[in-house]
């Protein structure tokens, strides 16, 4: 393979976009060198606090979310790191000194001024490469383990605050899906000095409910609670809030959520991330999916002419307008092809609901009606064998 899958991420050298994201697949030294050594360029350590001892965490931590029987998602409703600071540092220094060209990102949070800064400090002390600040977390405040700071004003000041002591080490701010306003707290994180944001955590969610027992899950003694969703479920989310930022501010973006293959990692490159991470994937598969991660994403690359990630970064992000600027007037009809379809009706029942009832039965198969179709595509998006293509209508 003949393309360089290195990258810049605020100003430090991976030796590929790929990370493991904070979790509890990071949380371990012995799992973080059996990623290592499979290939990952680095790993964000599971968050940290001031004081883990008063995390008290419940089982089950986590829930799967399935549709139609096919996996989307995971909720879980875990703490941060129950390990000490002591401990985390000791894991920083250990996997520097193992592994000096893997990058280490210790995940911190705190309440206060003092622990930011503490916490900032000892971890840049300890060899860290990026600070990662984990701002928004959906049980934090709740035990004291962090303020509520989504709005802009006050994610830049802690921005600010571990910026003062990071020194030369970079500072990255992890953004959530649900503030407000995601855009202007990544121009607040701009302007604080911080180099780069994660987008996006977690989102607040609940699985579902047991309609037998009617308890929410998952189901704690009888007790549920609300947890962050993660995975494929996620992506479309993702991929908006990573080419937002990308096109209003200037800072280096690490995209995390629902990447799971390397035409995943593509999209989100293309969108404007320089670096990924990655958590749910690999409680799925396992660290060894980074093979695969780098060789997909290497062979596209050589199909496509890339030759370097600087050249795919960003790349999509000119084709991405207002709505108003979309081009008016193009007219497409639905194309059905026999020879893939499957007879199902799912288009017909579509095109009736909620197109233009332009699809009707013909010999055991759907057929268009060419001049009553307007081309909205709710058939093709409904149809699972893919057997519906969009054309422009043949001019007689």
């Amino acid at each position: 393979m003949s393309v360089d899958l290195s990258v810049e991420f605020c100003g430090v050298k991976l030796e590929n976009p790929f990370i493991l994201a904070p979790s509890p697949s990071t949380d371990q030294l012995e799992r973080l060198i059996q990623a290592f050594d499979a290939g990952w360029a680095g790993a964000v350590l599971k968050t940290v606090a001031v004081d883990s001892s008063i995390v008290s965490r419940v089982f089950p931590l986590v829930m799967s979310i399935d549709q139609s029987g096919a996996f989307i998602g995971l909720q879980n409703i875990d703490l941060v790191s129950e390990h000490s600071v002591e401990e985390v540092e000791q894991t920083v220094r250990t996997l520097k000194k193992r592994y000096p060209n893997k990058i280490v990102i210790p995940s911190i949070m705190a309440n206060t001024k003092d622990d930011w800064q503490s916490l900032a400090k000892r971890f840049v002390n300890a060899g860290a490469d990026i600070i990662e600040c984990s701002i928004w977390f959906p049980h934090g405040a709740e035990w004291g383990l962090c303020a509520t700071a989504q709005e802009p004003v006050g994610t830049e000041q802690i921005a600010r605050w571990v910026k003062e002591v990071a020194g030369n080490v970079p500072v990255v701010i992890k953004l959530s899906a649900q503030d407000s306003d995601i855009i202007a707290t990544a121009v607040a994180v701009e302007r604080s000095g911080a180099d780069g944001v994660c987008a996006i955590n977690t989102i607040k969610s609940i699985t579902g409910v047991n309609l037998d027992t009617l308890i929410p899950y998952p189901n704690v003694a009888g007790l549920s609670t609300y947890g962050g969703l993660s995975g494929p479920a996620l992506k479309p989310i993702a991929l908006r809030c990573t080419a937002e930022i990308a096109q209003k501010v200037d800072l280096d973006i690490a995209s995390s959520g629902g990447i799971t293959t390397w035409q995943d990692a593509a999209e989100f490159l293309l969108l404007g991330a320089s670096s990924l991470q990655i958590c749910t994937a690999v409680l799925r598969y396992g660290y060894g999916i980074i093979a695969e991660l780098r060789l997909g994403l290497g062979n596209w690359m050589e199909e496509k002419g890339f030759q370097s990630l600087a050249e795919v970064i960003g790349r999509s992000l000119p084709y991405l307008v207002e709505h108003s600027q979309l081009p008016r007037g193009i007219q497409f009809v639905s194309q059905i092809r026999a020879e893939v379809c499957d007879g199902c009706g799912t288009c017909v029942t579509a095109c009736l609901t909620g197109g233009n009832d332009a699809i009707i039965w013909r010999d055991g198969l759907p057929q268009v009606i060419m001049n009553k179709c307007i081309g909205c595509g709710i058939c093709r998006s409904m149809c699972s064998v893919k057997a519906i293509n969009l054309v422009r209508p043949s001019l007689k």
